[in-house]
Parts: structure tokens; C-alpha cells; sequence
């Protein structure tokens, strides 16, 4: 399975996923430790706040793992395949590993204690 990680600073799981431009990118295999294997570091155009459309550096993971989501970023992610997923852990290794027992999200309202509070998506 391979995890994008919402992290402005590189170090922490960081919210407001839609406008999030770093995310570190895991390999996670069955049974084994998580590897990091990229970081993106994009440039504003590409923030899922201000994308156009098309194709997107974070296709092809299996799931975003984030502090906090709106529902507009959630609903464009399962467009492209991609599951949300919130936490309100902040170590992104301990994150990874208390995936298994993370809260997939549907929507912002089902998690209004993690939500960015953000709902200006398009």
C-alpha cells in the first residue's frame, strides 16, 4: 500500500489537506515497517485547493492520511480513488501504524473533530 501524509514541515502529520503542497509518501507492505520512498514539495498551483484538473503528483497511492479534511477534498479523492483518512495522531510513523484502527472519513461532518473548518472547496 502505498500512503501520501499531509506535512508541511517534513516531520508532522499537518491538517487542511486541500491546501496541503508537502506530503511524505510511504510504502507501507503487509506485515512490514513503513519505508518512506518520496516527499513532494509542490508548487501552489498544484495544492488540491487550486487544481485544475488532470493528473496529480499523489495518484496512484492508495490513501491520504491527514489531520484534517473537508468534505469537497474527501469527494475529490474518492474520484481519483484515493481514500482519506484522518488523524489526530502527529507522528507520521505512529500514524501508519495506528492505521489499521483510523476512522475512514465519508465526509467532513463525520469527523467535525479533526475537520480544517474549511469548506470553500470547489
Amino acid at each position: 500500500m502505498r500512503i501520501a501524509i499531509t506535512s508541511q514541515d517534513f516531520k508532522t502529520v499537518t491538517s487542511h489537506a486541500g491546501k496541503a503542497r508537502r506530503f511524505l509518501i510511504f510504502d507501507v507492505p503487509p506485515g512490514a515497517e513503513p519505508k518512506e520512498v518520496d516527499r513532494l514539495d509542490l508548487p501552489r498551483e498544484l495544492s488540491f485547493h487550486e487544481f485544475a484538473g488532470g493528473p496529480h503528483p499523489v495518484d496512484g497511492v492508495d490513501a491520504i492520511l491527514t489531520a484534517g479534511a473537508g468534505g469537497g477534498f474527501i469527494r475529490k479523492m474518492a474520484e481519483r480513488g484515493i481514500r482519506v483518512v484522518v488523524t489526530a495522531e502527529t507522528d507520521p510513523l505512529q500514524a501508519l501504524q495506528d492505521l489499521p484502527g483510523s476512522r475512514t472519513t465519508s465526509s467532513c461532518s463525520a469527523s467535525p473533530d479533526h475537520c480544517c473548518g474549511d469548506h470553500g472547496e470547489r
